[in-house]
């Protein structure tokens, strides 16, 4: 007999808790599930049975039974981009606290793998979903969250009105206005935006961006280098700007991942930020504060984010609560990487 089948049989069982309590098998279960109809010499036998035997639940046969399973899915993106991991901590101390677990999914930047993930979860029989959907417009993950009967929470994406979910949206538009006005003050008109993925983030960004040119009364002379939200594109899109005839005297970064290749380019050609060039970046993770000079950013709370996504499920599963949009503020920190045109 193989040692992993002899772990197996070596599982107590329910019925070896009775028996050796010497009860019937329902008695264990009123027990184990706190029934109010319990004599305490009853609980006194069964609990003694239990410790002897070292008995452990069978948890999914309860879950199976109450037809929930106390736990919720995540549908991550990207596990090894910063934002999602302080997203996570988030949702999974909010669900914890709560009694719930979390089954944690990456999708390594692919829409078919996130939509077979949302297929694999819902055979899972989560009891809710949080995605932050990778594309918009894809049909196959739109189709594996039409087809959903749970609770589902999307982060900072929109998705189509016949999909009911609630969203938990960050307000990029006001922060990236408040740093296009910061740059616009000091002087700068050459403005290069490194945008992601036209989904909307990038787009409420451009908005902000946009708006700050149009309260100052200036025409908008910024350029905008578009693709994915990958470290290589914000590297590839500074080496674009750096190298135009006429640069740009300030370029903004629209994610932390385009940031960080950006500051790669940065570093590799020597350019001193704040005096050569100006920049501002997105969200404010490790590498604004250990970057010399300290990186100015448009910040927002990650983990609130994750917070209120597992409250939004939660309201949906205790309260049968309608989805709901909850948008979240975002701010412009200010530092020494902006100065006055060189």
């Amino acid at each position: 007999m193989s040692t992993d089948h002899t772990r197996r049989r070596s599982r107590a069982s329910m019925r070896e808790v009775a028996d050796r309590a010497g009860v019937a098998m329902s008695s264990v279960s009123r027990v184990l599930s706190g029934h109010p109809d319990v004599s305490p010499a009853m609980s006194e036998k069964v609990m003694r049975a239990v410790d002897e035997l070292d008995y452990r639940p069978d948890i999914l046969a309860q879950s199976l039974r109450r037809r929930e399973t106390l736990s919720i899915g995540f549908v991550v993106g990207d596990i090894s981009n910063p934002l999602f991991a302080e997203i996570v901590t988030g949702v999974e101390s909010t669900l914890h606290s709560n009694g719930y677990s979390m089954l944690l999914t990456n999708s390594l930047g692919d829409p078919m793998l996130e939509a077979a993930h949302i297929e694999l979860l819902s055979h899972r029989r989560v009891d809710g979903l949080v995605i932050s959907v990778l594309d918009e417009t894809h049909p196959e993950p739109m189709s594996q969250l039409r087809g959903l009967d749970i609770p589902v929470v999307v982060l900072d994406r929109s998705v189509p009105s016949d999909i009911p979910v609630s969203r938990v949206l960050s307000d990029h538009r006001s922060g990236m206005k408040e740093a296009g006005l910061h740059l616009l003050d000091l002087g700068h008109r050459r403005i290069g935006l490194i945008g992601g993925t036209p989904v909307r983030p990038a787009l409420e960004r451009r908005a902000g961006l946009e708006d700050a040119f149009a309260a100052r009364g200036l025409p908008a002379t910024y350029t905008a280098d578009e693709g994915s939200f990958a470290v290589e594109h914000g590297a590839t899109a500074m080496r674009r700007y750096l190298d135009l005839p006429e640069p740009p005297t300030a370029v903004i970064a629209g994610g932390n991942q385009l940031m960080l290749g950006a500051l790669r380019v940065v570093a590799e050609r020597g350019i001193a930020l704040g005096r050569d060039l100006s920049f501002v970046g997105c969200d404010d993770v490790a590498i604004t504060d250990l970057f010399q000079p300290a990186v100015s950013v448009v910040r927002r709370d990650n983990v609130a984010m994750g917070r209120t996504a597992a409250e939004l499920i939660l309201g949906r599963l205790r309260d049968d609560a309608v989805p709901e949009d909850v948008v979240l503020p975002t701010e412009f920190v200010a530092r020494p990487s902006c100065g006055p045109p060189p």
